[in-house]
């Protein structure tokens, strides 16, 4: 089994206009990213004093984070319900839903009463709408992908699906130049009273905006080649949890490493430098943003070397590079000084982007057509679970613990030798 195979096999003759459902791809994925990025950053400065306010302020952002992982938890729900439907009825239809869901959650989020208001309704409300949030996103990252590499032509797959990817940092900015604003603009007692709520109902017009770009495109080729031939699968999750067991826990341990970096990167680093370090907000949200910026860059460029060079070399650099910067990044973090923070983000960016531009078109190439969106998407959630999910928690419960940040950097370089070492087996059994 390789990936050429896997995604040729199903493959109509027609490709249709690949770089605008690439780029619809990534406009949707962006703006559902920035819905469930802005609930990590208000889960970091916010939430601890706003819905747990009998907590001490490590007890409190240790349960704004636990918060912040139920919505993981969700993601492989989201994943197996419209992954089910997804390769049943088509890729198009379950974007649509997935933006919908995770639009009316986040906006909800931005209504809701705190804890001074209505008592212990607000953490139980606000869990409840995390966990609609991962629903959304959990089927929105296989639809997505899939929908910009099945309308690649063969020798670009991996360039035009890194454009889904690219809408995880582009959310990010989008997210960080609105916290930054905020910030930049308002008294933190303005800031904690209603400021916080803006960036979740703006989410309303992004749902709009976003809606009408993913009605425009048109549905997946192989999915139509899959209806013509009648392949539709009764019980995909089925089909795959029989056939393709392997490859699921793979792709899982392949995206456990970048995944923990990222969330580390995206929603720790923001409350460890705060409040730990007690540097400016803003100067960490700059900083976030700029190395953003690299992170957005380098996705579609070392995807394009992946299609021309072969990803196996692509990825066992990028993840090679990604474990060694679990090394420095707390140590130069520590040291205050603006430059080396800065410096240290960068270097992060850059080893996350390698990596996980091309791994859409990896995880995509494991399955087959009729059960691709199934498949993609439960190996990418539980990956997600055990990576990112738990790594802010993880994160502050070891520096509660330890007082230091050693054993974070620890935790950091164990999950991505761990990835490395799935990479290594996947790439073989692919390439």
């Amino acid at each position: 089994m390789t990936i050429d195979r896997n995604l040729s096999e199903s493959a109509t003759p027609k490709q249709v206009r690949p770089l605008r459902v690439a780029t619809a791809s990534f406009i949707g994925t962006a703006i559902e990213w920035y819905d469930y990025f802005i609930y990590g950053m208000a889960a970091a400065i916010v939430f601890g004093p706003l819905f747990f306010p009998s907590a001490s302020s490590t007890a409190g952002t240790l349960a704004s984070f636990a918060t912040y992982s139920v919505g993981f938890f969700a993601r492989p729900v989201g994943g197996v319900i419209m992954g089910h439907y997804g390769d049943r009825l088509g890729r198009k239809s379950m974007l649509v839903i997935s933006l919908l869901t995770m639009g009316l959650a986040t906006v909800g989020i931005g209504l809701l009463p705190t804890y001074e208001t209505v008592g212990v309704w607000a953490p139980i409300l606000l869990v409840t709408l995390r966990f609609i949030q991962g629903i959304g996103v959990g089927g929105e990252w296989g639809g997505a992908v899939l929908m910009a590499v099945e309308h690649a032509p063969e020798n670009k797959k991996t360039f035009y699906g890194s454009f889904p990817q690219m809408g995880v940092p582009g959310g990010l900015i989008i997210a960080n130049l609105v916290f930054l604003g905020l910030t930049k603009n308002l008294s933190d007692d303005a800031f904690l009273s209603w400021g916080w709520r803006v960036p979740f109902l703006a989410s309303a017009i992004m749902i709009v905006a976003g809606l009408v770009i993913r009605l425009s495109i048109e549905e997946s080729p192989d999915f139509e080649a899959v209806k013509q031939s009648k392949k539709e699968q009764r019980l995909p999750i089925v089909t795959v949890l029989k056939g393709n067991w392997k490859e699921v826990l793979l792709s899982a341990g392949a995206f456990i490493g970048i995944n923990a970096v990222g969330y580390i990167f995206m929603a720790y680093l923001l409350a460890y430098t705060t409040v730990g370090l007690e540097l400016k907000r803003d100067l960490i949200l700059t900083f976030t943003l700029v190395a953003s910026l690299v992170w957005l860059a380098v996705i579609p460029w070392a995807s394009a070397l992946s299609d021309r060079h072969g990803k196996a070399t692509v990825l066992k650099v990028g993840s090679v590079g990604l474990a060694a910067s679990t090394l420095i990044l707390f140590p130069l973090i520590n040291t205050k000084n603006s430059a080396f923070i800065l410096f240290a983000l960068l270097v992060t960016a850059v080893f996350m982007g390698a990596v996980y531009g091309p791994i859409a078109a990896l995880f995509s190439g494991l399955f087959k057509a009729e059960v691709r969106y199934s498949g993609a998407s439960l190996g990418y959630q539980v990956g997600s679970i055990l990576g990112g999910g738990i790594a802010p928690t993880i994160a502050t419960a070891l520096y509660a613990s330890y007082s230091s940040t050693t054993p974070i950097g620890l935790y950091l370089t164990a999950m991505t030798s761990l990835s490395l070492a799935c990479v290594w087996v996947v790439t073989r059994k692919t390439n």
